[in-house]
This record gives C-alpha cells, sequence and structure tokens, in this order.
C-alpha cells in the first residue's frame, strides 16, 4: 500500500516564499509523474506543476519564473518552492504521484492529504 504525506504551507505575505514537501512511501515498482495541483475555494483544481521520471519539469503559467519544482528520487519526494507568491495562489495544495504498483499493475494515482497555502495582501 502506498501512501503519501506532505508538509509544508501556511502564511505568508505577498512576494514571500514557501516550500512545500511530499513523499510516497510502501512498497512499489516506479513512478511515471509526481507533482502539484492547488485548488482555491469556488475553483476548480488546477496542476500547478510536475516531473516525470525523467525529470522534465513542466508548469502553470501563473507560476512560471515564480516556483520550482524539484524531485528526489532516491526518497521518493517531490518538492515545491513556491517564490514571490500573490494573493491568487492561496489555495489547498495537494501532491500526487502516478505509481506503478508492480511491472504488471495498472498506473494509479495516490494523493497527498493537502496542505493550505494563504498569501495575504
Amino acid at each position: 500500500q502506498v501512501q503519501v504525506v506532505e508538509s509544508g504551507g501556511g502564511l505568508v505575505h505577498t512576494g514571500g516564499s514557501l516550500t512545500l514537501s511530499c513523499a510516497a512511501s510502501g512498497n512499489f515498482f516506479s513512478f511515471v509523474t509526481k507533482g502539484w495541483y492547488r485548488q482555491a475555494p469556488g475553483k476548480q483544481r488546477e496542476l500547478v506543476a510536475s516531473v516525470d521520471s525523467g525529470g522534465g519539469p513542466n508548469y502553470a503559467d501563473s507560476v512560471k519564473g515564480r516556483f520550482v519544482i524539484s524531485g528526489d528520487n532516491a526518497n521518493n519526494a517531490v518538492y515545491l518552492q513556491m517564490n514571490s507568491l500573490l494573493p491568487e495562489d492561496t489555495a489547498d495544495y495537494y501532491c500526487y504521484f502516478d505509481i506503478y504498483s508492480t511491472p504488471r499493475s495498472a498506473l494509479n494515482t495516490y494523493w497527498g492529504q493537502g496542505t493550505q497555502v494563504t498569501v495575504s495582501s
């Protein structure tokens, strides 16, 4: 069974920085993609950033140049460094891993519990 635990988040002023961390544990074969989504009140969940097993990052246009995603494959971890934060970045942030549990299993998505980020103006 795979567990995904994230940490970080909190309250920060406009222009500040925060780092979110997330790690997957348990028995699994490999991951394909890992990253972060966010959901603001009254809005749909949106992809913030992702990185695949080959290392190539992808970012939402709204965070390009401000957020940096990085992965630690040895520790099955993913991080999101958020800089120059804006009030519109306020949301619940969820990390995820797309994982093959075994070489022959289907690809499944595992989610973290979510962490709140609030940016005050």
